[in-house]
């Protein structure tokens, strides 16, 4: 498996021969320029997950490429003109050889005056390769045998005590900081450091794409 970070919590997942973006979100950039792609795979609706816009853009440079969302998100869509296969939880994907698990039902509890949307998670696995989990923005899916956890490092409803709890619940072989985009990078740095030191208790290696381009987990 070929992972690139795309900025906040978008990656492209290059595994067994499937191209697989998830999350083009407004926070991320360079997913515009893709091409080659076999699905789009949209955990929630937020704008920091979903910029309908440049979705746009990327479904007319790939033609026939699966799109798939939550729920609620693939009415929004739909409102939009665009149509979206629905992810929903026990309703597993195939994408070629790579299958595609929807985990959760539900974005993380954040205030009483901010709606609790859709969200669903998505495991992705394949023959012979790591398998990979991206939460969205949720800590509660029911997950088991993660390769490699994308980990959501900071966010308006998260502390970095349930990041570090749900690193310790997947107890995955290796992780993936994702969701930093609102951090300057002393504080990033310190969130990782927290996250890593006491959720990975020095068994979890870490993949930091930031910045780095592509790498082969």
């Amino acid at each position: 498996m070929r992972l690139t970070h795309l900025g906040h919590s978008c990656l492209l997942v290059e595994i067994a021969d499937q191209r697989l973006l998830i999350d083009p979100g407004g926070w991320s950039a360079g997913f515009e320029e893709l091409t080659g792609l076999d699905a789009i795979l949209v955990t929630h609706q937020h704008a920091d997950h979903l910029d309908i816009g440049r979705l746009r853009g990327v479904l007319a440079r790939n033609s026939g490429v699966a799109l798939y969302s939550d729920p609620q998100t693939a009415a929004i869509l739909a409102s939009d003109g665009l149509t979206a296969g629905v992810l929903r939880q026990s309703d597993d994907l195939s994408i070629g050889e790579v299958t595609v698990s929807p985990r959760g039902e539900k974005h993380a509890f954040n205030h009483d005056g901010v709606p609790t949307v859709d969200n669903v998670g998505v495991l992705i696995t394949a023959p012979g390769e790591s398998r990979l989990f991206h939460p969205g923005d949720a800590y509660d899916a029911p997950v088991e045998e993660v390769d490699v956890l994308a980990v959501p490092i900071n966010a308006p409803w998260c502390a970095v005590r349930d990041s570090i709890d749900f690193v310790r619940r997947v107890a995955p072989k290796a992780m993936v900081p994702i969701h930093d985009g609102l951090l300057a990078a002393p504080g990033r740095n310190l969130y990782l450091t927290h996250i890593l030191t006491h959720g990975g208790r020095d068994q979890v290696t870490l993949h930091d794409l930031a910045g780095q381009g592509s790498a082969t987990v």
